[in-house]
C-alpha cells in the first residue's frame, strides 16, 4: 500500500511537472509569437525617408533613435528580446538607409545587419562639358567633393583613350551613377571615366568596316559631336552618315558646336559669320577632318552611331525648327532647306 501510494506521489509530481513544462513552452512560444507580431508590423511613417545609422551604433542605440524620430512605437522590452533571439546573426552597419512605407522593425534590423545603404543616383547627361559635369557633382549633397585639377589630372593621366591625354573633355561616359552617402565624387567620376573605356573599346570592336576613323579616340571626337548636333535619337544615325559621308570625300565638317566650343568662355549665345571664319583648332568650317578633342561628353548611343553609322546619300543637314533635321544629298536641295527653315524664319 505504501508503495501505491508512493507511485501515486510521483505520478501527480510528474503529471505537475509535465503542465509546469506545457505552460511554460506554451508561454514562451506566446511570448516569441507576441515579439515576431510587433517586430514585423509596419512603421509609422506616411512615406519612404532616409534614416542614418551612426557610426558605433548598436541595435539598442538604433531602437531609440527610431522611437526619437517617432518612426516605431515598439516597446523596449519586445525590441531587446527580439534583438537578442530573433534577430540575424551580423553587426549593424553604420549609413544612411531608405525607410519604405511597408518597413517593419524586423525587415530595418536585417537591412541594417547586411549593410544595405541606399544608392543616390546622379545623372552626368551627355552633350554637357566636364566643367558642367563637376559643377553637377559638386551639388550632390551626399557626395564629398574633392574633384581639384590635380585629381582631373591624375584621371586623364591614367587614360589609355586619347593618345596623348592632356584633355579631358569626353574621357567620361555619360550615364546615370549610384553612390552612397559619403563617397567622394572623384570615385564616380573615375568609375565614369573606367565605364567610357571599356565601353568604348568594346564598341571598337564591333564597328562598321571601312570607316574614316583611326582610332577608338576619334569615334569619341566624332560621338561628342554628333551629341551636340541633335537630341533627336532616332537621328544620330543619320548624322553620323553625313559625316562619315563627309569625311571620306575629304569635305569639312562645317559643325557649328565645334565653333562654340572653340570659342569658349566668350561666346555669347550668338554664332556671327565672324565665327565661322575665325580660325581655332576647333572650328571645323576652317580646318579639315575632326577637331583634336571631344567637345562633350557622349552616351554610348552616339558612340554606337559613330561606329556603325547609317548608309544614306546625305552630305548637309539642317534644323527645321522643331528639334530634328531635313536631310539633304545636295547642296542646292541644302540651301533651299536654309533658305526655308532657317533664313525666312528670321
Amino acid at each position: 500500500m505504501h508503495y501505491l501510494r508512493s507511485t501515486e506521489k510521483k505520478m501527480r509530481v510528474l503529471v505537475s511537472l509535465l503542465v509546469l513544462v506545457i505552460v511554460v513552452v506554451s508561454a514562451v512560444i506566446g511570448g516569441i509569437t507576441y515579439v515576431e507580431k510587433e517586430a514585423n508590423t509596419p512603421l509609422l511613417i506616411e512615406q519612404e525617408r532616409l534614416f542614418v545609422v551612426d557610426k558605433g551604433m548598436s541595435g539598442y542605440g538604433v531602437v531609440y533613435k527610431l522611437t526619437a524620430e517617432g518612426l516605431t512605437d515598439i516597446s523596449p522590452t519586445v525590441a531587446k528580446l527580439w534583438l537578442k533571439f530573433l534577430a540575424p546573426s551580423g553587426h549593424i552597419k553604420s549609413g544612411t538607409y531608405l525607410i519604405e512605407k511597408d518597413a517593419s522593425f524586423a525587415s530595418l534590423i536585417a537591412m541594417f545587419a547586411l549593410g544595405q545603404e541606399h544608392s543616390f543616383p546622379v545623372s552626368l547627361v551627355e552633350g554637357l562639358t566636364l566643367s558642367q559635369w563637376i559643377q553637377t557633382l559638386k551639388q550632390q549633397e551626399n557626395l564629398v567633393f574633392d574633384i581639384s585639377d590635380s585629381v582631373v589630372a591624375k584621371i586623364i593621366a591614367s587614360s589609355r583613350i586619347a593618345p596623348e591625354p592632356q584633355h579631358g573633355e569626353g574621357l567620361f561616359l555619360a550615364d546615370t551613377y549610384f553612390y552612397n552617402d559619403g563617397d567622394k565624387a572623384s570615385v564616380v567620376l573615375q568609375r565614369a571615366h573606367d565605364a567610357m573605356r571599356d565601353f568604348l573599346s568594346n564598341a571598337w570592336q564591333q564597328r562598321q568596316a571601312d570607316l574614316p576613323l583611326s582610332s577608338p579616340y576619334e569615334a569619341l571626337i566624332l560621338a561628342s559631336i554628333i551629341e551636340k548636333e541633335t537630341a533627336v535619337p532616332e537621328e544620330r544615325g543619320k548624322i553620323a552618315g553625313v559625316f562619315v559621308n563627309r569625311l571620306m570625300r575629304n569635305m569639312r565638317l562645317q559643325t557649328d558646336p565645334t565653333v562654340i566650343y572653340g570659342i569658349g568662355a566668350h561666346f555669347d549665345g550668338n554664332i556671327t559669320r565672324k565665327h565661322l571664319r575665325t580660325p581655332t583648332p576647333y572650328n571645323t568650317y576652317v580646318i579639315k577632318g575632326l577637331p583634336p578633342t571631344p567637345i562633350a561628353m557622349a552616351g554610348k548611343e552616339a558612340i554606337l552611331a559613330a561606329l556603325n553609322p547609317m548608309q544614306t546619300d546625305a552630305l548637309y543637314f539642317v534644323a527645321n525648327g522643331d528639334g530634328s533635321h531635313v536631310f539633304s544629298s545636295s547642296l542646292e536641295a541644302h540651301n533651299q532647306a536654309v533658305r526655308k527653315y532657317q533664313l525666312n524664319q528670321k
